[in-house]
């Protein structure tokens, strides 16, 4: 439903009563060094975002959204967000999939810089985005469960080194950006075997605010399997991380991208009296995904990007072309509205959204 012109000002003038807003607006600002902004919106902003409202620690403040204020942070959550795909993270590349430390450190400092905040897989496929107004989401997943992802030193921090021990370093460095990651395992979590050893690594990162789920119990090409071991690696899997402390999967990421037969499998099914029913299924793709609000997304296959430069066959599909291609393209990047109950669009996309977000929108 449009809002008129009439209630439109009414709740700009409310907005700018409110005295709280002064300073949580200030950091809730897109940067002026953004391609999409321009200094004139930021003083604009700073009169018209909405009281915020209590939020746990870790969130973002939140903020009502307006037309106005959409317009003003250039939101647009029918825009395109990158999902990144890592696997191991070794001082020295085995394989071309492989990151170094440094190189994942490099990349997260610029997604940092650039104004991206991670949020997990989870957040994503179930439209649970909280961004602050004016930034962008991006999705960080880490397959197969290696000892390169995570492991704990003698004092119980994140060893050095780990994918997880470079992001806590890279969040404290830049206190905006969240320290969360998707960690899709396998039988043997991280290279442990013991299940106290293994319940001890994922209570710490499920307590930390990372997302912990499925990627089957032995990493098969789900393709050429018969239904019921689909179903059987999925629920095995599961099993696991119930007995580990983790809540029941939301998201699942295929081994080798590789989709069973029918599709529908690797999102719902049951084998041997347990039941699976996933949010979100995630490719092994080479592109950013629609946003979770789109008519056209598919949530039984989610794209994601390579984490890689731009030689090969990465020139095009991998992490760095398409973050420098969404830098270039700021019209066609999710950009959030700060508030997580609406979905702010330009005027032109609405007809993009799914029909049954339609009471959640705001068109400018």
């Amino acid at each position: 439903m449009r809002i008129s012109a009439s209630l439109t000002r009414i709740i700009g003038i409310a907005n700018v009563v409110v005295v709280t807003v002064a300073v949580v607006g200030l950091s809730l600002l897109p940067s002026e060094q953004r391609p999409h902004a321009r200094p004139k919106d930021v003083a604009k902003v700073q009169g018209s975002v909405a009281p915020p409202s209590q939020t746990p620690v870790g969130e973002p403040p939140g903020v009502v959204a307006t037309p106005e204020f959409a317009r003003q942070v250039h939101a647009n959550e029918a825009g395109l967000v990158p999902v990144l795909m890592y696997h191991r993270i070794l001082a020295k590349r085995l394989a071309s999939i492989d990151r170094t430390p440094d190189q994942l450190r490099k990349e997260l400092e610029k997604l940092a810089e650039q104004g991206y905040v991670p949020i997990t897989a989870r957040d994503f496929a179930t439209g649970d985005i909280k961004v602050p107004a004016g930034k962008f989401p991006v999705v960080l997943t880490f397959d197969d469960g290696h000892p390169s992802h995570f492991a704990l030193d003698a004092s119980g921090n994140p060893k050095a080194g780990t994918a997880v021990a470079v992001l806590q370093e890279v969040a404290r460095k830049y206190p905006g950006f969240r320290p969360v990651a998707t960690f899709w395992i396998n039988k043997e979590p991280f290279g442990l075997t013991d299940r106290e050893s293994q319940a001890a690594a994922v209570k710490w990162l499920v307590d930390h605010g990372y997302e912990v789920a499925n990627h089957t119990w032995n990493h098969p090409n789900l393709r050429v399997l018969r239904k019921k071991k689909v179903r059987e690696q999925i629920v095995r899997l599961e099993r696991l991380l119930k007995k580990l402390g983790v809540p029941q999967s939301r998201t699942m990421a295929l081994p080798f991208g590789s989709m069973p037969r029918p599709k529908k499998l690797a999102r719902t099914g049951s084998w041997d009296g347990t039941r699976y029913d996933f949010a979100g299924v995630f490719l092994a793709g080479a592109e950013p995904s629609l946003s979770p609000y789109a008519k056209k997304f598919d949530r039984g296959a989610i794209q994601r990007i390579q984490s890689n430069g731009k030689k090969g066959e990465c020139r095009k599909w991998c992490s760095q072309y398409w973050l420098e291609w969404l830098d270039k393209h700021p019209g066609e990047r999710y950009v959030s509205d700060g508030d997580p109950a609406r979905i702010s669009i330009p005027e032109k996309l609405r007809g993009k959204i799914d029909a049954k977000r339609g009471l959640q929108v705001i068109a400018y």
